[in-house]
């Protein structure tokens, strides 16, 4: 992306940032499912109550 922190005005930067967002090239596809590195919880025991 572009360096907008010089551009003041806003709209300016708005204009400068989506141009550079389209002249980017497209992002690769996912190759492992989103959160799939999260810490996995156990389940909790089933039944009568534990004790």
């Amino acid at each position: 992306m572009a360096n907008t922190k010089a551009i003041e005005d806003v709209q300016e930067r708005k204009k400068v940032k989506r141009t550079a967002r389209k002249k980017a090239a497209p992002k690769a596809k996912r190759t492992v499912p989103r959160g799939s590195n999260k810490k996995k919880t156990k389940k909790l025991a089933r039944g009568q109550s534990k004790r």
